[in-house]
């Protein structure tokens, strides 16, 4: 069985998916920019964008009844890796160990012109 999850802590979705869908235990977040829920405006530059997408992906993820704790793998969407030691240090502020694994992947581009997109795979305990 499949549960659309939505909130409007969060930003609409751009598109053809959910923010996120339940399916059993399992809860998979469609990946957040910085977008900052209230304004629909892009929040500025990347430290800003990276807590906007934590706390995106936090209020998403509180809707569905988890936390980012239970996050078991993130993907991480970065157009510049010169950013990656301060993602490491913002990412620290919100998951605890053992942190999710996780992949970071260049990109050319990002929706909104985002510097940063993250989306999750929980799984709730």
């Amino acid at each position: 069985m499949r549960q659309a999850i939505s909130t409007t802590n969060a930003p609409a979705a751009l598109g053809t998916y959910s923010q996120a869908i339940r399916s059993g235990n399992v809860v998979y977040l469609s990946g957040q920019v910085g977008i900052e829920p209230a304004t629909g405006e892009l929040a500025e530059g990347f430290e800003a964008q990276m807590h906007q997408v934590f706390r995106n992906l936090r209020a998403v993820a509180g809707e569905a009844g988890a936390r980012l704790d239970d996050a078991v793998r993130i993907t991480v969407f970065i157009v510049d890796f010169a950013h990656f030691p301060k993602l490491n240090e913002i990412m620290s502020q919100y998951f605890s160990e053992p942190y999710p694994s996780r992949s970071t992947v260049q990109v050319a581009a990002l929706p909104k012109g985002a510097l940063v997109e993250v989306d999750a795979i929980l799984v709730k305990p």
